[in-house]
């Protein structure tokens, strides 16, 4: 048998956004029946779970993973980690679960995000002195100096500026990626936990160029420009992955545990990456990630290097439809070689678990667990996001099974 960790199953929620099917539920009772399901399908007894580790980015504190253990009928004994690094979460979380399995620390991890965007906290900053009044806020600082932590759509905007993507061209990589979306909704009942009456995922819906052009701006570039170029290259509506509610888990274990269950390992964990770069343009890390991830990848496969473009299945959470068409310039991919059945753009994102999502979807796509997946590329897959304050995660994995 390869060498682990092993992943011997995945699955998540649909995503609906905020206010939608999924709105009444708290992070832990969107991720239970993800949980259970999982060990359902592997055959495995919920005694069997060492620790869960869980990323969340909107829980204002407590321990949302401790709450998904007892949630879901975990031992009393598990372990539970919860893991805030806003949009890397999801994604940041498999790479502690390996450190988990690589370490003894345990043999059987569960592993992924959720996120109720729905049911997330007010916030308030608390007062220095008496005579002041609590201040809401809508996000946290990202970054110490407020000059380098400019808002998330007006820094996508100045990066559509700054590099030339129109609103056209955005609307068009938005169109494409519900397009894929719609065409494979039906097609994902192996990695979707109906919920709240949902079987898919609720936001993707057809985009027609005339719909677009009606849809209002939602961000300019504050750089010095003409109006005229600040219009065209701002970012509407259609172009930003709305704020929404899911979860998504992967089952993890050691060769040990499979051996000592009986278990069937469906792919493996070969390298992962989370790094910082300008918090300025987040945006770009989920690029310097994957690249490391693949860097890393190659090193432990004994290969020379690999390319983003020769592998089976890469997705990326796209925030931005800016974001993904730099993402594609960076990694030499053409637009029908990642998120083949639409991305983040289309689904929504809930942001805590929005990596899973794109590990789950890769899984998914190696394994061809829906029609209409491309076979082409080597037997590999990647998953890559970026987060508020300039950090980016991936992670490559391999099946070790035939699609």
């Amino acid at each position: 048998m390869s060498h682990g960790p092993f992943f011997l199953g995945w699955a998540r929620s649909p995503v609906a956004p905020v206010g939608g099917a999924l709105r009444a539920l708290e992070p832990h009772e969107l991720a239970a029946p993800v949980l259970q399901a999982l060990l359902s399908r592997a055959g495995l007894p919920a005694s069997a779970v060492d620790a869960v580790v869980l990323g969340n980015a909107l829980g204002a504190g407590g321990n949302p993973a401790r709450m998904l253990t007892l949630a879901a009928g975990l031992p009393e004994r598990c372990a539970a980690h919860s893991v805030d690094t806003q949009c890397c979460s999801g994604l940041d979380s498999i790479a502690l679960a390996v450190g988990l399995l690589q370490s003894g620390q345990a043999d059987i991890v569960v592993a992924g995000g959720a996120e109720a965007w729905s049911r997330a906290p007010l916030r308030q900053t608390r007062p220095r002195h008496a005579h002041e009044l609590p201040v809401p806020y809508e996000r946290p600082p990202f970054c110490p100096d407020p000059a380098r932590d400019p808002d998330l759509l007006q820094s996508a905007a100045d990066h559509a500026l700054a590099h030339g993507m129109d609103r056209a061209q955005q609307e068009a990589y938005a169109a494409h990626s519900h397009a894929r979306a719609l065409a494979h909704c039906g097609q994902m009942a192996q990695e979707i936990v109906p919920m709240a009456g949902l079987l898919h995922d609720a936001y993707p819906r057809a985009l027609s160029a005339a719909r677009m052009a009606r849809m209002p701006v939602a961000a300019r570039s504050g750089q010095p420009a003409t109006p005229a170029a600040l219009a065209q290259h701002a970012l509407s509506t259609a172009t930003i992955s709305p704020k929404a509610d899911g979860a998504a888990l992967v089952l993890m274990g050691t060769p040990q545990a499979c051996a000592r269950y009986g278990l069937r390992p469906l792919a493996r964990w070969i390298a992962s990456a989370s790094l910082g770069h300008a918090p300025e343009t987040p945006l770009v890390a989920a690029a310097l990630a994957a690249r490391q991830a693949l860097a890393r990848g190659a090193q432990a496969l004994g290969m020379a290097g690999l390319q983003a473009n020769a592998l089976r299945a890469v997705e990326l959470h796209d925030a931005f439809a800016v974001q993904g068409m730099d993402f594609a310039q960076a990694l030499e991919l053409e637009p029908g070689q990642f998120n083949t059945a639409g991305g983040g753009l289309a689904r929504g994102h809930p942001i805590g678990a929005s990596g899973t999502i794109a590990l789950v979807r890769a899984l998914a796509t190696l394994h061809g667990t829906h029609a209409g997946m491309p076979a082409h590329g080597i037997s590999l897959g990647l998953a890559a996001i970026a987060g508020a304050g300039g950090i980016g995660a991936a992670c490559l994995v391999q099946t070790l099974e035939s699609p």
